[in-house]
């Protein structure tokens, strides 16, 4: 195990906090006028689940732990969770609801994700930087409004809710970036 300063950590790194191996889900460097500089931190629990809230300084430093970065495959949600297939060893990996939260507006069946392991046990999943999705919803834009350069308020086949310029309708194909869910062009 490596020790790394707090600073260099980023989102979906995995550190070991108390005894636990946690993933970062959040990470600030904050460097507020006259005093010293600190790292605000929201870390999760791989066993448990919990989040925890850290404010170190930026000296401090924290146990890494190495992720192992598996493709897999969306197939299903159950009551057991979103069920996800390794493409090489046909493994069946069910993630609970509480690491989806995050990314369930981008899951589509058939869709290949990275899944990210620490210890044997799923900590995260790594979306791509861009996802084509189809339009299911979208209204009529207004005639006339098009010299404003205006948006509407537009609902993906996931249920993610995105601002989209005004020509664009329903079973349209369109390229979401990932980070932010903004509309980045027709697909």
């Amino acid at each position: 195990m490596a020790s790394t300063p707090v600073i260099n950590l980023r989102r979906g790194h995995a550190v070991r906090h108390n005894g636990d191996v946690c993933v970062v889900i959040a990470h600030e460097l904050k460097t507020p006028p006259r005093m010293a500089s600190y790292v605000q931190m929201s870390v999760r629990s791989v066993a448990s689940k919990k989040v925890s809230n850290l404010r170190l300084t930026s000296n401090d430093s924290m146990d890494s732990v190495m992720l192992e970065r598996v493709p897999h495959e969306y197939s299903y949600k159950d009551a057991e969770g979103h069920h996800f297939l390794n493409s090489e060893t046909y493994d069946d990996v069910v993630v609970p609801g509480e690491i989806i939260d995050s990314c369930k507006d981008y899951l589509i069946e058939g869709q290949e994700y990275t899944l990210l392991f620490a210890d044997g046990v799923v900590a995260d999943i790594e979306l791509p930087q861009s996802m084509e999705m189809t339009v299911a919803e979208a209204p009529e834009g207004v005639k006339g409004d098009s010299a404003n350069n205006s948006n509407k308020t537009v609902t993906m086949e996931t249920g993610l809710v995105i601002q989209a310029p005004l020509f664009i309708n329903p079973g349209d194909r369109l390229q979401i970036k990932t980070e932010d869910g903004s509309y980045m062009g027709r697909a």
